[in-house]
C-alpha cells in the first residue's frame, strides 16, 4: 500500500505558499506562474489556511472584490484539513472524496508542512498502478512471466 509520502517523492514539486496579507492577485499569479490550483497560507511557517481556485471564483469574482485590494486572509479557506507523510493513498483519496476537496496538505510530526498532493496527483497514481497490474496481468497471460 503506497503512501502519501512515496506520491510526494513521485512528484518532486515544491510546496508553494502565501502570507495571509499577500493581494489575492499575487497569490492567483503565482497560482497561475506555477501551473497549480491551491497554495497553502501560512505565518511563521505555521499553515493558518488554504487558498484555491475555488475561493478565488466564490469569494473574490463573484462577490465582485478587486484582486489587488483584497487580502488572501480575507477569502481563504481557514479549516484545513492536513495528513502526514504516513498516510495511505487510499486514505488520502478517502478524506478527500468525503469533504469534497481537491488539495490536501502535508505535515510533519512538528505540525509544519512538507507538501501538497492534489485529487489529480491521486488519480495520476491510480491510473500509473492500474496499467502497471494490467501489464503484469498480460505478461501472465502470454506467458511472459
Amino acid at each position: 500500500m503506497s503512501s502519501v509520502y512515496e506520491l510526494l517523492v513521485e512528484k518532486r514539486r515544491q510546496l508553494h505558499t502565501t502570507t495571509a496579507t499577500s493581494s489575492v492577485l499575487d497569490a492567483t499569479r503565482l497560482m497561475n506562474d506555477c501551473g497549480i490550483g491551491a497554495v497553502v497560507v501560512t505565518d511563521d511557517n505555521r499553515i493558518v489556511g488554504i487558498f484555491t481556485e475555488r475561493d478565488v471564483l466564490r469569494r473574490v469574482v463573484a462577490m465582485e472584490r478587486s484582486p489587488a485590494a483584497t487580502r488572501v486572509l480575507d477569502v481563504m479557506t481557514a479549516e484545513v484539513l492536513c495528513c502526514s507523510p504516513a498516510t495511505t493513498i487510499e486514505q488520502a483519496s478517502e478524506i478527500m472524496m468525503e469533504r469534497r476537496i481537491r488539495h490536501l496538505p502535508i505535515v510533519n510530526d512538528d505540525g509544519l508542512p512538507v507538501g501538497m498532493i492534489s485529487i489529480g496527483d491521486l488519480n495520476a497514481h491510480q491510473v500509473h498502478e492500474q496499467q502497471q497490474h494490467i501489464g503484469n496481468l498480460q505478461d501472465y497471460l502470454y506467458g511472459r512471466v
